[in-house]
């Protein structure tokens, strides 16, 4: 007999198989001896009260042999004779999980990427982080596996009704992650461990009869009867299909600027702006697990993550993109210009804990904001392009004020809040180096005004985190992307381009690595079902 059970054990017994069949069998009304073995369904960690319990759901065998459930292995054909062929622009989590898709639909599909293969790409990143030199096709956002691949790694999402989770989640345990991602409440993999199963997947399609191609920048499409004929690459190689995939990615502003010279219809779509903060580990440990702060957390904890959110003026001021354990990085794409992001390693071990604390900008704030700049920052003819313009301008300035070779503007988060330059910083993971500021002199007023008070209720609803020992570092300006590429809600094709399916998050429609691997999948699936 099997039945799932739901446990509630302490961090110590939730990590002994010997304590989880005892409680087991207390449940049940059975002697230990008849409980065989369990398998996990779920895993959380309960926090609400000063002691940490740990939620477990498991699937326990009663008196019968212990046959675990295995992770799926999906089975790909061999499309290489295949007549039908697919252009795939971008080889992030969105075009390598259509790819997926394609091939078990009898598709061939064709990648082709700008920047380079994930191995590659590693050197571009150290002379990012060592010397200030920024490759702008090879970098944390470009280059194969996305930005998610140099970006933490986390793996979960809201967007269920967008397609099934569990398959991106079973094909990654394929593909070389740990199974634990299938039942941990918040499944991670880490910046470490990501590129391997990048490579992995990469084989697989061209063993399957998929083609990749690196070093290959899409610079033009021809259109003939609300068609593409083909693309073109900087290269010169043209690339030729009956549907095209574009999943480039929220950092490709190039592609932005192709369509709005191509005619192709574009929108202004709203995102968030702010900053990434960072703690020491430890303080974030002691608030979230209840414990003082010279005591270090139990080692059968993971290290504690936050989610917080608050309006400000009817204005959402939410953290995005929490990294326990982990660095702040250079995300920027253009010379003369800084973004930054945050990541962790799969052991999530470094001192320090970071997140992005962002606030919604909307049409009017672009527009007023981009009024009061210089002229080379004029608000744009078409209002297309004004969420687009709005961040380059801001990235512009923080990279200015960082006085060059992304060295990042940086403050104390209290004397941010209170309107002072900083004497000293913190130490802080950022490898670029930090330049004291005063952040008002960078974000728009809008952006600093609801983040200050935003600190302050942060500080009321996490006690000590509102500390002299955070620090600020700016920009945080690339949570989504500035532009959606509209689509058919059923035919998931551009209105006005018949065979061009905007995709995932540099198409506003995803936003993570599972959401836009699914939204992959999704775009895969309706070119299958044409005839």
């Amino acid at each position: 007999m099997q039945q799932q059970v739901l446990l509630q054990l302490s961090p110590k017994d939730a990590a002994q198989s010997a304590a989880i069949i005892s409680e087991i069998a207390n449940q049940l009304g059975v002697g230990p001896e008849k409980i065989t073995g369990f398998q996990f369904i779920k895993k959380s960690i309960d926090a609400r009260k000063r002691n940490v319990l740990i939620n477990l759901k498991v699937n326990a065998f009663i008196d019968e042999p212990f046959h675990p459930t295995l992770p799926t292995e999906f089975r790909f054909p061999d499309v290489h004779a295949s007549t039908k062929k697919t252009v795939i622009i971008g080889a992030g989590p969105a075009g390598l999980f259509a790819a997926l898709e394609l091939i078990q639909q009898g598709i061939k599909p064709i990648i082709i990427e700008r920047g380079k293969d994930v191995r590659e790409r590693r050197r571009d990143l150290a002379a990012l982080n060592k010397e200030g030199i920024l490759n702008e096709e090879s970098n944390y956002c470009f280059g194969e596996g996305g930005a998610g691949t140099y970006s933490d790694g986390k793996l979960y999402t809201r967007s269920t009704k967008r397609g099934n989770v569990e398959k991106i989640l079973q094909l990654l345990v394929q593909f070389g992650a740990t199974p634990e991602i299938l039942y941990t409440a918040h499944p991670h993999i880490g910046t470490n461990k990501l590129p391997g199963i990048i490579q992995s997947i990469r084989e697989l399609i061209r063993m399957a009869g998929g083609e990749v191609h690196f070093n290959e920048k899409m610079t033009d499409l021809k259109i003939e009867d609300n068609r593409i004929k083909h693309i073109t690459c900087a290269s010169g190689n043209t690339f030729e299909a009956t549907h095209y995939i574009l999943a480039t990615g929220h950092s490709a502003k190039d592609i932005y600027l192709l369509l709005d010279r191509k005619n192709i219809l574009i929108e202004a779509k709203p995102f968030a702006l702010g900053v990434r903060i960072e703690h020491p580990q430890s303080l974030i440990d002691a608030i979230q697990y209840h414990c003082p702060l010279e005591q270090h957390r139990d080692n059968l904890l993971p290290p504690a993550a936050y989610q917080l959110v608050e309006q400000v003026n009817s204005r959402g001021v939410f953290s995005f993109c929490m990294c326990p354990g982990g660095i702040i990085a250079t995300a920027s794409t253009s010379q003369n210009e800084l973004v930054v992001n945050g990541w962790s390693p799969s052991k999530r071990n470094n001192p320090f804990a970071n997140s992005g604390i962002v606030a919604q900008v909307n049409m009017e704030d672009a527009q007023d904001y981009l009024k009061t700049i210089t002229p080379s920052h004029t608000t744009p003819t078409k209002n297309t392009l004004l969420f687009h313009h709005f961040q380059e301008s801001v990235e512009q300035k923080a990279y200015e004020a960082g006085g060059g070779k992304f060295v990042a503007p940086a403050q104390r988060m209290t004397d941010f809040v209170n309107g002072k330059v900083s004497t000293t910083l913190p130490n802080n993971s950022y490898l670029r180096g930090v330049n004291s500021v005063n952040m008002k002199d960078i974000l728009p007023a809008f952006i600093s005004t609801s983040l200050q008070q935003a600190f302050k209720a942060f500080g009321k609803k996490m006690k000590s985190y509102y500390t002299e020992e955070a620090i600020i570092i700016a920009p945080e300006s690339r949570t989504s992307s500035a532009v959606r590429i509209p689509r058919d809600a059923e035919t998931l094709q551009h209105p006005q381009i018949n065979n061009l399916y905007p995709c995932a998050e540099g198409a506003g429609y995803a936003g993570g690595i599972v959401s836009a691997a699914m939204d992959g999948e999704r775009v895969a699936a309706a070119i299958a079902s044409k005839p």
